[in-house]
């Protein structure tokens, strides 16, 4: 009887549920599908599915557990901690990886294959699911080799695509304000004013923070920190000298005490930042001492650690920097005989362009855009087929292949980043994220590369005119 009873309840239930986890699944599923619509919503999913790894690897170290096999310890089989946090990095990794070499060439949305970027994320979730699985069966010591010969050159390239990204962005930033400046528009003195604060306002808080890790971290016994604190007050200044420098000016106008600022302040950060991730064992960072702010700081610290990974991530793909001749939204029209190529992009370029004016003015609409006459495109590719949102129909806004290359960088880095002489803190449940000395490091050398990098920016120049002086 209690068995009859229960039957209508039982199926009822697996019927509701059944009902709420589609229901939740197609929610999910529109969801990504509507973000990923234009280009910057399907780079900020894929940044997102970046931290979302980045965080469960950090809880796998932090536990010293195996999610697969969670009533097992690092003690009686080693398949946690260390191995758990690479065999999760391997799986993303190693997804960026194919789907790169799936995408290579691809140059618009009218590829059939740029639909496997922009949508079918139940499928790459399911495969992200599958190469976990996979990634436990493969012994330990793969890891380790993999982690020594792959997993460090691999962060190390990406330090390093950061650091130029950051250069890149000084210079872009200042030569945007000059530019604005220059035009002597009604929003001039904003500008000038906007250019003028920005640049006092970061060598002051660089100044500010020299004097505060003089202050905090460089006490008579505290070598390192005060090696660090003051190469790079010197760096700061040959910068400042180097850039205002008459020889520079004259091969590169644009260059000058706004870019240099942004410069110092980040790469006296880095120095800074480097001074509160040491450990504590040599009594030269107090700011690890209080337990009462421990797991706080410890969490905050990792998940914006994670963010900035990400963020630099997304954001390399998409930068000229790192772009080649015909990619980073280069438009491709057809020509004629409905070749996608450059030769037809010179032949349309200049009707494009003046449409695409007259679309942002409002005097037409943006189908405009997409109408097959003007284009001599297939009237199969009228503007009814195509998503009002996408922004790469004519042209990608980045290199597909080279964005996984990248994100497979960040995997090694971040893997690298949780589990190299790194053990459990003393106090709290959490493993602090890059407070070692070798992180320390990094972020100084870093810095110091940062510089040597910003300044052969403003030095190459010179070297090139008087290449072409010669010549003459």
């Amino acid at each position: 009887m209690g068995a009859i009873i229960s039957l209508p309840i039982t199926m009822g239930t697996t019927f509701a549920a059944s009902c709420l986890g589609g229901c939740c699944s197609n929610l999910l599923s529109k969801t990504l599908s509507s973000l990923s619509s234009s280009s910057l919503g399907t780079r900020l999913i894929y940044a997102c599915w970046l931290l979302l790894n980045s965080l469960i690897s950090w809880i796998s170290m932090s536990a010293n557990k195996s999610f697969l096999w969670p009533g097992k310890t690092c003690t009686d089989t080693g398949e946690c901690g260390f191995f758990t946090v690479h065999r999760l990095n391997f799986a993303l990794g190693l997804m960026h990886v194919i789907m790169g070499g799936i995408l290579i060439g691809v140059k618009s949305t009218k590829d059939k294959r740029s639909d496997l970027q922009n949508s079918w994320w139940s499928l790459k979730f399911i495969a992200y699911l599958m190469l976990i699985v996979i990634s436990f069966l493969l012994p330990n010591n793969f890891y380790v080799f993999f982690s020594k010969w792959v997993s460090v050159p691999s962060g190390a390239i990406f330090i390093l695509i950061g650091l130029i990204l950051l250069v890149d962005f000084a210079h872009e930033w200042a030569e945007t304000c000059i530019y604005h400046v220059e035009i002597d528009d009604e929003n001039s003195s904003f500008w000038k004013k906007f250019l003028v604060i920005g640049t006092s306002a970061m060598y002051t808080a660089s100044l500010a923070m020299t004097i505060v890790m003089y202050v905090l971290f460089c006490q008579n016994h505290c070598s390192m920190n005060q090696t660090a604190v003051t190469v790079n007050l010197v760096l700061t200044c040959l910068t400042l000298i180097t850039s205002i420098h008459p020889k520079i000016q004259e091969a590169n106008p644009k260059s000058g005490l706004a870019q240099s600022s942004m410069v110092s302040v980040y790469c006296t950060y880095l120095t800074m930042s480097a001074m509160s991730s040491e450990p504590d064992d040599k009594y030269c960072n107090p700011l690890v001492r209080s337990s009462g702010t421990r797991n706080a700081s410890i969490i905050l610290g990792s998940v914006f650690t994670f963010v900035a990974v990400a963020y630099t991530t997304t954001r390399a793909a998409a930068n000229s920097a790192f772009q080649g001749a015909a990619s980073n939204g280069e438009i491709y029209l057809p020509d004629d005989n409905g070749y996608d190529g450059i030769e037809g992009q010179s032949r349309h370029q200049l009707r494009y362009e003046a449409i695409k004016q007259a679309v942002d003015e409002g005097s037409l609409p943006e189908s405009a855009l997409y109408d097959s006459p003007w284009m001599n495109a297939n009237p199969n590719n009228s503007r009814d087929s195509v998503d009002v949102n996408d922004d790469e129909y004519q042209g990608t806004q980045y290199n597909y292949s080279l964005f996984h290359f990248i994100f497979f960088l960040a995997t090694q880095w971040i893997a690298i980043l949780l589990t190299i002489n790194v053990g459990q803190d003393d106090v709290g449940d959490f493993i602090p994220v890059g407070r070692t000395y070798f992180y320390s490091w990094v972020k100084i050398v870093s810095a110091w590369i940062c510089y040597i990098l910003y300044n052969w920016t403003l030095i190459a120049p010179v070297f090139i005119d008087g290449f072409n002086a010669d010549d003459y």
